[in-house]
């Protein structure tokens, strides 16, 4: 999720290095619990099978010289079969450490030599391809191997094609407007392509219609006024991020004058399921989910909630309630709002209260537009440049700038400059202003989302993140709670459980998946007894993260199936 807690753990550092360090970390790893594990097995089998004993230090290095094919020193030959087995066991996976080693670790540092990338890459059908994403293109992969998605990345630049490729991505080096870097993709067995090349993006379509005119071609732009142009020329379909993630801050920010919901998911008629952020000062604040009455006050079900960071599907009774914890939840559109409203300060903002957006770019036009449809909540804006809806023209990062647009009064201020640096420096001053305006942030880089937060910020959404889970959404087509979010909703077939109860199915163990409805004979029930026996025809309402979805189609066979109907 893009808006995360303060506070940093080993985990949050580890998470922070290169995908080729984490994978050279995970090697190293594994390679010392091999070697370990071997020692061990050759002290008991010489003590055992061969009746010497010896140091497990003298093992370790007998080990050692086998699995490196330097020799074996004084403890040849052996006579126990088992033994000689063991021994040829440890010279063949010896040799595959090495040749591993060689791939991981030793050819990446020669970045120098040329490199043939099309030779790593494995057969691919029914991939997507990516032409010259630029909103951080590890999200966005990341992204799509969570769900299992194939990719090959085009990349016009070849030493970040390189770095990509040596980080364990499918990239390859080629221009997008060329039809034979295409064909270097496998566009034939393709199942989309995604193109974000700016300028070069009317080009790039019309060279993939080119060579395959029936391939899905899904474009990105900063520019919504180019999106009849970019239909026209040939797209399938043109997604904004930008604009979507000023539109997502917006209603946030409006969430705050009123309890009206936004990115409901419509599992049934009276079941609906949102995530619903806790506000600052609210009367869950500093609650614990037990303590909360959640179900009692609102008629609301807490399905799962973000704590410090972090998923829990179910939360922790114990887990506290803090700011920027989303709740995830399930009940009908009015416990929804209720529990929206409790999740509001007590003081909530009145009208009169406007909001200061910060920056008109692509995401601060988007915000505008939503603000000004609540007739009657102000919006006060301030950028860098004149124009038509500039009402102060200044630096926002400005103490007097600030002032000057209404910051110690207002609820909210948006700040959707485009430089992360002025983003946070924003932040900073406009809570030394007011400490009790509600600050929602733009950043540009996924990895400043913590920084936002600790600068002061109230919720954070990060432009490749957003982007990523639109791509996502759009090749999935499924049903997630909004581009911002990782949360992902199916209704599944039951018959891998025919005959179990809810207790014994094991799919939150096994999947991380959790279920909040079960539909039989077209009624849906959302009360569930643990001890309720699974029918064959009986359809499952799960709800968890894109990895964990995806691991419950995988390990139980299924297909989702439509939420409607």
């Amino acid at each position: 999720m893009s808006s995360l807690m303060p506070g940093i753990s080993w985990s949050s550092r580890f998470d922070d290095l290169s995908r080729r360090s984490r994978l050279i970390v995970y090697y190293l790893f594994g390679l010392t619990a091999l070697v370990l594990t071997y020692t061990v097995i050759y002290n008991t089998g010489m003590s055992v099978l061969e009746g010497r004993e010896q140091s497990i230090f003298r093992s370790f290095q007998t080990v050692t010289e086998t699995m490196t094919t330097t020799g074996y020193g004084a403890d040849s030959p052996w006579e126990s079969p088992w033994m000689n087995l063991f021994m040829v066991f440890m010279q063949l996976s010896g040799i595959g450490v090495g040749f591993f080693t060689l791939r991981v670790i030793v050819i990446p540092l020669f970045t120098g030599a040329e490199v043939d990338l099309d030779s790593r890459l494995s057969p691919k059908n029914d991939h997507v391809i990516i032409c010259e994403y630029d909103r951080d293109s590890a999200v966005l992969l990341d992204e799509l191997e969570q769900l299992g998605i194939d990719y090959v990345l085009i990349s016009s630049d070849e030493e970040e094609a390189i770095d990509l490729s040596d980080e364990g991505y499918s990239a390859i080096h080629g221009s997008p407007q060329d039809a034979a870097t295409f064909e270097r993709a496998s566009i034939g067995g393709a199942r989309a392509v995604i193109t974000d090349a700016d300028e070069a993006t009317v080009d790039t379509i019309l060279t993939v219609r080119s060579v395959r005119p029936d391939v899905e071609v899904i474009t990105l732009t900063d520019d919504g006024s180019l999106r009849d142009v970019l239909l026209a020329t040939g797209a399938d379909s043109v997604l904004s991020p930008r604009a979507v993630l000023g539109q997502r801050l917006a209603r946030k920010a409006m969430s705050l004058y009123t309890s009206e919901l936004h990115d409901t998911v419509g599992v049934a008629e009276g079941l609906e399921v949102t995530e619903i952020s806790v506000s600052r000062d609210s009367p869950l604040d500093g609650t614990s989910i037990r303590n909360s009455r959640i179900r009692e006050r609102t008629g609301a079900n807490v399905v799962g909630a973000w704590i410090d960071g972090e998923l829990q599907l179910p939360p922790d009774p114990d887990a506290v309630i803090g700011p920027n914890t989303v709740l995830l939840v399930s009940g009908d559109h009015d416990a929804l709002e209720e529990l929206g409203e409790t999740a509001r300060p007590v003081r909530s903002r009145g009208r009169d209260e406007g909001v200061v957006i910060a920056g008109l770019g692509e995401v601060g036009r988007a915000a505008l537009s939503v603000v000004e449809g609540e007739s009657d909540v102000s919006a006060t804006t301030v950028d860098i440049v004149e124009g038509p809806n500039t009402d102060v023209v200044g630096d926002a990062s400005s103490r007097d700038t600030l002032r000057e647009v209404g910051v110690e009064d207002a609820g909210v201020i948006l700040v959707c400059v485009p430089n992360d640096s002025t983003a946070l420096l924003t932040t900073v001053l406009a809570r030394s202003l007011n400490p009790d305006i509600e600050i929602l942030v733009r950043m540009s880089d996924a990895r400043a989302t913590t920084k936002a937060l600790r600068a002061g910020a109230d919720y954070v959404l990060s432009v490749p993140r957003i982007s990523a889970r639109m791509v996502a959404r759009e090749l999935r087509g499924e049903e997630v709670l909004g581009a911002g979010s990782q949360i992902r909703i199916d209704r599944v077939p039951a018959e891998p459980f025919a005959g179990k109860t809810l207790a014994d199915s094991g799919i939150y163990e096994k999947t991380g998946c959790r279920v909040i409805a079960v539909e039989h004979g077209g009624e849906l029930t959302t009360s569930l007894d643990p001890d309720r026996t699974i029918a064959a025809e009986d359809r499952l309402v799960i709800v968890g993260t894109d990895e964990a979805v995806q691991r419950f189609l995988a390990t139980f066979d299924v297909s989702p199936r439509p939420l409607a109907g």
